[in-house]
């Protein structure tokens, strides 16, 4: 694969912009690639890397990766507290509301219910004459989300959970409009994208912020749904 683009780099931290389809590490559930962010870091920079948290394999966007074990506990508690702000965009179906927060308690793998916390905001609306169902045109937002909390899959989650899905989500996604993206526009990954980071330096205890731009895939869309600039 190409080489990674990397945001930030000290002597304790790195962090990448992760590809989207591109897994963090090696995974049971997806025996159908030898490619990792691990290991392609690892190679890239002739590093030892050990991620501090997780994205999934179909999100882009900030990944952050301690170079030193034990250097990692100290990042893992900040997430583990909340106290790393993260935000997000996502391209969702429908007019979401200006603001809002979203509540609901998720169950994860192991059956077991967790808070789950998430506010957004919206940055644009847009509406294309492309027929889709009953109405003669389609409707799209682009939104800005803050997750409190840092369940899995919680952003795909919870704006399943209000009716807007994000654009190219399997499973929680609408499979129709999913459809609609792939055979129109050839598009078939999802439109989420880790936006930025903003943490306490583990080391220095300075507060520091990393962003990411947008990929290429995510920025077509926005394009072609006549979002703004």
């Amino acid at each position: 694969m190409s080489t990674l683009e990397i945001l930030y780099q000290d002597e304790y931290l790195v962090a990448i912009n992760k590809p989207h389809g591109l897994l963090v590490h090696r995974s049971p559930i997806a025996t159908n690639t030898d490619t990792f962010a691990v290991q392609e870091l690892r190679n890239q920079i002739d590093k030892h890397v050990y991620p501090a948290h997780r994205l999934d394999r179909k999100t882009s966007g900030v990944l952050l990766f301690a170079l030193d074990k034990q250097i990692l506990p100290h990042l893992q508690t900040q997430f583990a507290e909340h106290t790393v702000q993260k935000t997000y965009w996502a391209i969702l179906r429908g007019y979401t509301d200006d603001e809002g927060t979203i509540d609901y308690v998720l169950t994860n793998d192991k059956r077991k219910s967790q808070e789950a916390v998430t506010h957004y905001k919206t940055l644009q609306r847009t509406e294309i004459d492309v027929p889709f169902g009953k109405h003669q045109t389609s409707r799209y937002s682009l939104v800005e989300a803050k997750p409190v909390t840092g369940r899995m899959h919680q952003l795909r989650k919870h704006f399943a959970h209000i009716l807007h899905p994000i654009i190219g989500d399997r499973p929680h996604g609408c499979n129709k409009q999913n459809k609609l993206f792939l055979e129109k526009w050839q598009m078939g990954t999802m439109l989420l994208h880790a936006k930025s980071l903003q943490f306490k330096h583990p080391v220095t205890e300075k507060g520091l912020e990393i962003s990411a731009d947008l990929h290429s895939e995510f920025q077509r869309m926005l394009k072609t749904l006549a979002f703004e600039n």
